[in-house]
Protein backbone atom coordinates (compact mmCIF):
# COMPACT_ATOMS: atom_id res chain seq x y z
CA UNK A 1 0.00 0.00 0.00
CA UNK A 2 1.47 3.25 -1.05
CA UNK A 3 2.29 6.57 1.07
CA UNK A 4 -0.78 8.73 1.60
CA UNK A 5 -0.59 11.99 0.30
CA UNK A 6 0.01 13.70 4.36
CA UNK A 7 2.96 10.68 4.60
CA UNK A 8 4.25 11.59 1.50
CA UNK A 9 4.77 15.12 2.60
CA UNK A 10 5.75 14.81 6.18
CA UNK A 11 8.38 12.51 4.74
CA UNK A 12 9.95 14.63 2.41
CA UNK A 13 9.98 17.25 4.76
CA UNK A 14 11.61 15.56 7.26
CA UNK A 15 14.49 14.46 4.41
CA UNK A 16 14.54 18.22 3.40
CA UNK A 17 14.99 19.15 7.54
CA UNK A 18 18.36 17.09 7.15
CA UNK A 19 19.45 18.29 3.90
CA UNK A 20 19.14 22.35 5.25
CA UNK A 21 21.15 20.84 8.17
CA UNK A 22 23.36 19.34 5.64
CA UNK A 23 24.13 22.21 4.18
CA UNK A 24 24.78 24.63 7.37
CA UNK A 25 27.01 21.93 8.32
CA UNK A 26 28.80 20.80 4.81
CA UNK A 27 28.54 23.85 3.04
CA UNK A 28 29.48 26.58 4.85
CA UNK A 29 32.65 27.46 7.11
CA UNK A 30 33.78 29.66 10.43
CA UNK A 31 35.66 32.81 9.12
CA UNK A 32 37.09 35.15 11.68
CA UNK A 33 38.12 38.76 10.09
CA UNK A 34 40.54 41.36 12.47
CA UNK A 35 41.38 44.76 11.68
CA UNK A 36 44.17 46.45 13.09
CA UNK A 37 45.86 50.11 12.89
CA UNK A 38 49.39 50.62 11.59
CA UNK A 39 50.38 49.51 14.98
CA UNK A 40 48.31 46.78 15.01
CA UNK A 41 46.02 47.65 17.64
CA UNK A 42 42.45 46.64 17.08
CA UNK A 43 39.97 48.44 15.45
CA UNK A 44 36.50 48.34 17.83
CA UNK A 45 33.43 49.57 15.80
CA UNK A 46 34.18 49.35 12.23
CA UNK A 47 31.03 49.02 10.08
CA UNK A 48 31.72 46.12 8.20
CA UNK A 49 29.98 44.99 5.17
CA UNK A 50 30.87 41.09 3.84
CA UNK A 51 29.16 40.19 1.01
CA UNK A 52 29.22 36.49 -0.85
CA UNK A 53 30.12 37.11 -4.86
CA UNK A 54 31.07 33.43 -5.25
CA UNK A 55 29.69 29.70 -4.67
CA UNK A 56 32.87 27.05 -4.45
CA UNK A 57 29.86 24.54 -5.20
CA UNK A 58 29.09 24.32 -9.51
CA UNK A 59 26.05 25.49 -10.44
CA UNK A 60 25.71 24.62 -14.22
CA UNK A 61 24.63 24.34 -17.14
CA UNK A 62 24.99 23.59 -20.93
CA UNK A 63 26.49 25.93 -23.14
CA UNK A 64 25.48 23.96 -26.45
CA UNK A 65 23.59 26.60 -28.62
CA UNK A 66 26.33 29.39 -27.94
CA UNK A 67 29.57 27.06 -29.55
CA UNK A 68 27.19 25.34 -32.50
CA UNK A 69 26.18 28.73 -34.20
CA UNK A 70 22.99 26.78 -36.26
CA UNK A 71 21.37 26.79 -33.35
CA UNK A 72 20.96 30.57 -32.34
CA UNK A 73 19.02 32.58 -34.56
CA UNK A 74 21.00 35.94 -33.34
CA UNK A 75 23.54 37.86 -31.71
CA UNK A 76 21.11 39.02 -29.80
CA UNK A 77 20.08 36.26 -28.50
CA UNK A 78 23.26 34.86 -27.46
CA UNK A 79 23.21 38.05 -25.49
CA UNK A 80 19.97 36.81 -23.90
CA UNK A 81 21.26 33.08 -23.29
CA UNK A 82 24.37 34.76 -21.45
CA UNK A 83 22.23 37.23 -19.24
CA UNK A 84 19.93 34.24 -18.34
CA UNK A 85 22.76 31.62 -17.51
CA UNK A 86 24.83 34.40 -15.69
CA UNK A 87 21.67 35.09 -13.62
CA UNK A 88 21.71 31.28 -12.35
CA UNK A 89 25.17 29.52 -13.25
CA UNK A 90 28.80 29.30 -12.85
CA UNK A 91 29.94 26.27 -14.45
CA UNK A 92 29.04 25.27 -18.19
CA UNK A 93 29.36 22.23 -20.23
CA UNK A 94 30.82 22.25 -23.71
CA UNK A 95 29.97 19.67 -26.32
CA UNK A 96 32.33 17.28 -27.18
CA UNK A 97 30.75 14.75 -28.88
CA UNK A 98 33.45 13.46 -31.47
CA UNK A 99 30.96 12.74 -34.47
CA UNK A 100 30.29 16.49 -34.27
CA UNK A 101 33.51 17.62 -32.89
CA UNK A 102 35.36 15.48 -35.89
CA UNK A 103 33.19 14.97 -38.43
CA UNK A 104 35.74 15.02 -40.82
CA UNK A 105 38.99 12.95 -40.18
CA UNK A 106 41.38 15.83 -38.91
CA UNK A 107 38.87 18.74 -39.10
CA UNK A 108 38.01 19.17 -35.35
CA UNK A 109 35.87 21.67 -33.88
CA UNK A 110 38.06 23.30 -31.19
CA UNK A 111 38.02 26.82 -32.75
CA UNK A 112 33.96 27.65 -32.03
CA UNK A 113 34.72 26.52 -27.97
CA UNK A 114 37.65 29.76 -28.04
CA UNK A 115 35.49 32.76 -27.57
CA UNK A 116 32.66 31.00 -25.76
CA UNK A 117 35.75 29.45 -23.16
CA UNK A 118 37.39 33.18 -23.11
CA UNK A 119 33.54 34.20 -21.86
CA UNK A 120 33.38 31.90 -19.38
CA UNK A 121 36.84 32.96 -17.76
CA UNK A 122 35.91 36.45 -17.99
CA UNK A 123 32.65 35.83 -15.98
CA UNK A 124 34.25 33.71 -13.59
CA UNK A 125 32.36 30.12 -15.22
CA UNK A 126 34.57 27.38 -14.80
CA UNK A 127 34.39 24.99 -17.84
CA UNK A 128 33.40 21.29 -18.39
CA UNK A 129 33.65 18.89 -21.90
CA UNK A 130 31.22 16.60 -22.53
CA UNK A 131 31.69 13.52 -22.92
CA UNK A 132 35.35 12.19 -24.38
CA UNK A 133 34.10 8.66 -24.77
CA UNK A 134 30.82 7.30 -25.74
CA UNK A 135 30.32 4.03 -28.25
CA UNK A 136 27.37 5.32 -29.78
CA UNK A 137 26.99 6.77 -33.08
CA UNK A 138 26.67 10.60 -31.46
CA UNK A 139 30.77 9.05 -30.14
CA UNK A 140 31.81 7.75 -33.33
CA UNK A 141 32.65 9.55 -36.48
CA UNK A 142 31.05 7.77 -39.79
CA UNK A 143 34.89 7.34 -40.70
CA UNK A 144 35.64 5.08 -38.37
CA UNK A 145 33.05 2.56 -40.05
CA UNK A 146 34.90 -0.76 -41.38
CA UNK A 147 37.79 0.39 -39.77
CA UNK A 148 40.71 -2.18 -37.48
CA UNK A 149 39.30 -2.09 -34.37
CA UNK A 150 43.09 -1.83 -33.22
CA UNK A 151 43.70 1.14 -35.40
CA UNK A 152 39.65 2.84 -34.02
CA UNK A 153 40.99 2.07 -30.60
CA UNK A 154 44.87 4.07 -31.50
CA UNK A 155 42.85 6.90 -32.53
CA UNK A 156 40.33 7.02 -29.43
CA UNK A 157 43.41 6.91 -27.45
CA UNK A 158 45.02 10.00 -29.67
CA UNK A 159 41.48 12.35 -29.90
CA UNK A 160 41.00 11.80 -25.62
CA UNK A 161 44.99 13.05 -24.98
CA UNK A 162 44.53 15.82 -27.96
CA UNK A 163 41.81 16.95 -26.27
CA UNK A 164 42.46 17.03 -22.77
CA UNK A 165 45.75 18.33 -23.50
CA UNK A 166 45.08 21.00 -25.83
CA UNK A 167 42.24 22.49 -23.66
CA UNK A 168 44.37 22.19 -20.51
CA UNK A 169 43.73 25.18 -18.48
CA UNK A 170 40.80 26.22 -20.24
CA UNK A 171 38.48 23.06 -19.27
CA UNK A 172 40.01 21.25 -16.59
CA UNK A 173 36.76 18.78 -15.46
CA UNK A 174 35.58 16.14 -18.02
CA UNK A 175 32.96 13.38 -18.60
CA UNK A 176 35.58 11.06 -19.89
CA UNK A 177 33.39 7.85 -20.70
CA UNK A 178 29.76 8.28 -20.93
CA UNK A 179 26.73 5.15 -19.52
CA UNK A 180 29.36 2.59 -19.82
CA UNK A 181 27.10 0.30 -17.71
CA UNK A 182 24.52 1.02 -20.68
CA UNK A 183 26.01 1.28 -23.45
CA UNK A 184 28.59 -1.41 -25.53
CA UNK A 185 32.14 -1.65 -24.85
CA UNK A 186 34.00 0.59 -27.82
CA UNK A 187 35.39 -3.21 -28.80
CA UNK A 188 31.82 -4.44 -29.03
CA UNK A 189 30.37 -1.30 -30.66
CA UNK A 190 33.14 -1.47 -33.55
CA UNK A 191 32.68 -5.16 -34.22
CA UNK A 192 28.83 -5.28 -34.71
CA UNK A 193 26.80 -3.64 -37.48
CA UNK A 194 27.57 -0.25 -38.03
CA UNK A 195 24.59 1.99 -36.50
CA UNK A 196 23.27 -1.21 -34.87
CA UNK A 197 25.24 -1.64 -31.64
CA UNK A 198 24.34 -3.55 -28.91
CA UNK A 199 22.76 -1.65 -26.58
CA UNK A 200 24.00 -3.02 -23.15
CA UNK A 201 26.39 -5.58 -21.49
CA UNK A 202 24.65 -6.24 -18.06
CA UNK A 203 25.95 -10.14 -17.08
CA UNK A 204 28.63 -10.02 -14.33
CA UNK A 205 31.24 -11.25 -16.70
CA UNK A 206 30.92 -8.03 -18.62
CA UNK A 207 32.18 -6.20 -15.47
CA UNK A 208 35.95 -6.62 -16.45
CA UNK A 209 35.39 -6.02 -20.34
CA UNK A 210 33.80 -2.58 -19.34
CA UNK A 211 36.65 -1.97 -17.10
CA UNK A 212 39.34 -2.00 -19.52
CA UNK A 213 37.78 0.31 -21.45
CA UNK A 214 36.90 2.76 -19.40
CA UNK A 215 40.51 2.41 -17.76
CA UNK A 216 41.98 2.95 -21.15
CA UNK A 217 40.16 6.33 -21.47
CA UNK A 218 40.85 7.44 -17.85
CA UNK A 219 44.63 6.54 -18.45
CA UNK A 220 44.77 8.41 -21.66
CA UNK A 221 43.12 11.76 -19.88
CA UNK A 222 45.51 11.55 -16.61
CA UNK A 223 48.24 11.11 -19.11
CA UNK A 224 46.97 14.24 -21.25
CA UNK A 225 46.33 16.61 -17.96
CA UNK A 226 46.87 15.18 -14.60
CA UNK A 227 45.21 18.07 -12.72
CA UNK A 228 42.17 17.43 -14.52
CA UNK A 229 39.06 16.07 -12.67
CA UNK A 230 37.86 13.11 -14.71
CA UNK A 231 34.30 11.93 -14.01
CA UNK A 232 32.78 8.55 -14.89
CA UNK A 233 29.40 9.41 -15.97
CA UNK A 234 26.16 7.52 -15.64
CA UNK A 235 22.33 7.51 -16.10
CA UNK A 236 19.39 4.98 -14.70
CA UNK A 237 20.93 5.02 -10.97
CA UNK A 238 18.38 7.02 -8.95
CA UNK A 239 15.51 5.27 -10.38
CA UNK A 240 17.37 1.51 -11.15
CA UNK A 241 18.73 -0.56 -8.08
CA UNK A 242 20.40 -2.87 -10.59
CA UNK A 243 21.70 -0.31 -12.53
CA UNK A 244 23.26 1.22 -9.35
CA UNK A 245 24.15 -1.85 -8.49
CA UNK A 246 26.20 -2.61 -11.37
CA UNK A 247 27.50 1.30 -11.76
CA UNK A 248 28.93 0.32 -8.13
CA UNK A 249 30.69 -2.84 -8.94
CA UNK A 250 32.51 -0.97 -12.37
CA UNK A 251 33.68 1.18 -9.96
CA UNK A 252 35.14 -1.12 -7.62
CA UNK A 253 36.45 -2.79 -10.12
CA UNK A 254 38.43 0.25 -11.22
CA UNK A 255 39.45 1.02 -7.87
CA UNK A 256 41.40 -2.41 -7.42
CA UNK A 257 43.22 -1.03 -10.61
CA UNK A 258 44.28 2.25 -9.42
CA UNK A 259 41.96 3.73 -12.71
CA UNK A 260 42.80 7.65 -11.85
CA UNK A 261 38.88 8.99 -11.79
CA UNK A 262 38.28 12.59 -9.89
CA UNK A 263 34.41 11.60 -9.72
CA UNK A 264 31.33 9.29 -10.51
CA UNK A 265 28.37 11.63 -12.69
CA UNK A 266 24.72 10.91 -11.63
CA UNK A 267 22.53 11.32 -14.73
CA UNK A 268 18.80 12.31 -13.09
CA UNK A 269 17.10 12.14 -16.16
CA UNK A 270 15.91 8.12 -16.44
CA UNK A 271 13.07 7.41 -16.47
CA UNK A 272 12.67 10.84 -18.34
CA UNK A 273 9.10 11.34 -16.58
CA UNK A 274 10.03 10.25 -13.27
CA UNK A 275 9.70 12.41 -10.00
CA UNK A 276 12.26 10.87 -7.49
CA UNK A 277 11.52 9.62 -4.47
CA UNK A 278 13.65 11.86 -1.91
CA UNK A 279 14.78 8.78 -0.11
CA UNK A 280 16.43 7.31 -3.43
CA UNK A 281 17.81 10.10 -4.10
CA UNK A 282 20.16 10.31 -0.70
CA UNK A 283 20.54 6.35 -1.04
CA UNK A 284 22.00 7.14 -4.28
CA UNK A 285 24.24 10.18 -3.39
CA UNK A 286 25.02 7.58 0.08
CA UNK A 287 26.24 5.02 -2.39
CA UNK A 288 28.41 6.58 -4.65
CA UNK A 289 29.74 8.41 -1.44
CA UNK A 290 30.64 5.05 0.29
CA UNK A 291 33.15 4.38 -2.79
CA UNK A 292 35.09 7.36 -1.73
CA UNK A 293 34.51 9.71 -4.72
CA UNK A 294 32.27 13.53 -4.80
CA UNK A 295 29.57 13.15 -6.64
CA UNK A 296 28.28 15.36 -9.90
CA UNK A 297 24.71 15.18 -10.65
CA UNK A 298 25.90 15.61 -14.51
CA UNK A 299 22.27 16.02 -16.25
CA UNK A 300 19.60 17.27 -15.06
CA UNK A 301 15.97 18.50 -16.83
CA UNK A 302 12.66 18.15 -15.07
CA UNK A 303 10.03 18.72 -18.10
CA UNK A 304 6.81 21.19 -18.10
CA UNK A 305 4.86 19.84 -20.86
CA UNK A 306 2.17 18.30 -19.89
CA UNK A 307 3.20 14.95 -19.34
CA UNK A 308 1.97 12.83 -16.25
CA UNK A 309 4.10 12.69 -13.02
CA UNK A 310 5.50 9.18 -12.62
CA UNK A 311 7.97 7.51 -9.84
CA UNK A 312 5.61 6.53 -7.46
CA UNK A 313 6.67 9.70 -5.03
CA UNK A 314 3.73 12.12 -6.71
CA UNK A 315 1.02 12.56 -9.18
CA UNK A 316 0.21 15.22 -10.72
CA UNK A 317 1.19 16.63 -14.44
CA UNK A 318 4.79 17.89 -15.53
CA UNK A 319 3.52 21.68 -15.80
CA UNK A 320 5.87 24.94 -14.70
CA UNK A 321 4.82 24.72 -10.94
CA UNK A 322 5.24 20.73 -10.29
CA UNK A 323 8.68 21.48 -12.11
CA UNK A 324 9.70 24.27 -10.14
CA UNK A 325 8.61 22.30 -7.16
CA UNK A 326 10.62 19.13 -8.20
CA UNK A 327 13.66 21.12 -8.91
CA UNK A 328 13.75 22.80 -5.98
CA UNK A 329 13.40 19.53 -3.89
CA UNK A 330 16.06 17.67 -5.86
CA UNK A 331 18.40 20.86 -5.14
CA UNK A 332 18.44 21.33 -1.44
CA UNK A 333 18.94 17.56 -1.25
CA UNK A 334 22.05 17.55 -3.23
CA UNK A 335 23.13 21.60 -1.85
CA UNK A 336 23.10 19.34 1.64
CA UNK A 337 24.71 16.16 0.61
CA UNK A 338 28.75 16.33 1.92
CA UNK A 339 29.59 14.18 -1.55
CA UNK A 340 28.05 16.24 -3.65
CA UNK A 341 29.65 18.63 -6.01
CA UNK A 342 27.89 20.11 -8.98
CA UNK A 343 24.58 20.26 -10.75
CA UNK A 344 23.65 20.90 -14.27
CA UNK A 345 21.11 21.63 -15.83
CA UNK A 346 20.66 19.94 -19.39
CA UNK A 347 19.61 23.06 -21.23
CA UNK A 348 18.86 26.45 -20.40
CA UNK A 349 15.93 27.67 -23.08
CA UNK A 350 12.71 25.93 -24.13
CA UNK A 351 13.99 27.35 -27.55
CA UNK A 352 16.59 24.63 -28.27
CA UNK A 353 16.13 21.69 -25.47
CA UNK A 354 16.37 17.96 -25.32
CA UNK A 355 13.05 17.19 -23.65
CA UNK A 356 9.83 19.68 -24.03
CA UNK A 357 9.89 21.89 -21.87
CA UNK A 358 12.97 21.11 -20.15
CA UNK A 359 14.18 24.33 -20.24
CA UNK A 360 14.63 27.10 -16.94
CA UNK A 361 12.94 29.82 -19.57
CA UNK A 362 10.69 30.03 -22.65
CA UNK A 363 11.61 30.29 -25.98
CA UNK A 364 11.53 34.24 -25.67
CA UNK A 365 14.09 33.76 -22.99
CA UNK A 366 11.47 34.56 -20.26
CA UNK A 367 12.16 33.63 -16.92
CA UNK A 368 9.77 30.07 -15.92
CA UNK A 369 8.88 29.96 -12.31
CA UNK A 370 11.86 27.26 -11.88
CA UNK A 371 14.36 29.96 -13.02
CA UNK A 372 12.88 32.56 -9.89
CA UNK A 373 13.09 29.45 -7.96
CA UNK A 374 16.46 28.90 -8.41
CA UNK A 375 17.79 32.13 -8.14
CA UNK A 376 16.12 32.74 -4.85
CA UNK A 377 17.89 29.51 -3.32
CA UNK A 378 21.25 30.29 -5.04
CA UNK A 379 21.39 33.68 -4.84
CA UNK A 380 19.69 34.71 -2.05
CA UNK A 381 19.02 32.05 0.43
CA UNK A 382 22.44 29.89 -0.54
CA UNK A 383 24.82 33.13 -0.13
CA UNK A 384 26.00 34.71 2.75
CA UNK A 385 25.59 39.05 3.23
CA UNK A 386 25.93 40.86 6.08
CA UNK A 387 26.61 44.33 7.97
CA UNK A 388 28.30 44.06 11.46
CA UNK A 389 30.45 46.01 13.75
CA UNK A 390 33.93 44.64 14.97
CA UNK A 391 34.55 44.15 18.19
CA UNK A 392 36.57 45.40 20.93
CA UNK A 393 39.21 43.06 19.81
CA UNK A 394 38.53 44.48 16.43
CA UNK A 395 36.91 41.21 15.13
CA UNK A 396 34.36 39.97 13.03
CA UNK A 397 32.98 36.56 13.74
CA UNK A 398 30.55 34.65 11.65
CA UNK A 399 29.59 31.07 9.77
CA UNK A 400 29.34 31.47 5.49
CA UNK A 401 28.76 29.84 2.78
CA UNK A 402 32.24 28.72 1.09
CA UNK A 403 33.10 31.16 -1.72
CA UNK A 404 34.63 33.86 -2.83
CA UNK A 405 33.63 37.45 -0.68
CA UNK A 406 34.27 40.79 -0.67
CA UNK A 407 34.85 42.46 2.93
CA UNK A 408 34.33 46.22 2.63
CA UNK A 409 35.16 48.99 5.33
CA UNK A 410 33.83 52.08 5.99
CA UNK A 411 35.59 53.39 9.74
CA UNK A 412 34.22 56.50 11.11
CA UNK A 413 37.30 58.18 9.99
CA UNK A 414 40.25 58.25 7.10
CA UNK A 415 39.90 56.03 3.76
CA UNK A 416 37.30 52.76 3.65
CA UNK A 417 39.01 49.53 2.54
CA UNK A 418 38.29 46.51 0.57
CA UNK A 419 39.44 43.36 -0.01
CA UNK A 420 38.43 40.54 -1.45
CA UNK A 421 38.61 36.88 0.48
CA UNK A 422 38.09 32.70 0.01
CA UNK A 423 36.45 31.30 2.36
CA UNK A 424 36.90 27.72 2.30
CA UNK A 425 35.64 24.12 3.93
CA UNK A 426 37.65 22.85 6.59
CA UNK A 427 40.03 25.40 6.74
CA UNK A 428 40.37 28.42 9.87
CA UNK A 429 39.51 31.25 7.49
CA UNK A 430 41.21 33.86 9.70
CA UNK A 431 42.36 36.78 8.41
CA UNK A 432 43.98 40.36 9.77
CA UNK A 433 43.76 43.73 8.19
CA UNK A 434 45.15 46.72 8.64
CA UNK A 435 43.61 49.95 7.67
CA UNK A 436 45.80 53.19 7.96
CA UNK A 437 43.53 55.24 9.93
Amino acid sequence: MGKRPQDVKAVGGELLARAAEGAERHRKADVTLRFVDPDGQPLEGLDVRVEQLTHDFLFGCIVFSLVRRREATSPRQDDAFKQRFLGLFNFAVFPFYWAGYEPTQGMTGWEPMLPVLEWCHANGVAAKGHPLTWSVPSGMPGWLEGMDVEVSEELLRARIRNVVRGFAGGIDVWDVVNEAVHVPTWRKAMTAQWGQQPWRLSDEDAIPQIADYVEMAFRCAHEANPQAHLLLNEYGIIAGREDREMFVRLVRELNDRGTPIGGLGVQAHEPRQDWYPPQATLDTFDALAELGYPVHVTEFIPQSGGKPIEGGWREGTWDEETQADFAEQFFRLAFGHPAARSINWWGLSDNSIWLPGGGLVDERMRPKPVYERLRKLIHEEWKTRLNVLSDEDGRVAFRGFCGGYRVTVAPPRGAAGQWDVKVRRDEANSRTFTLGI
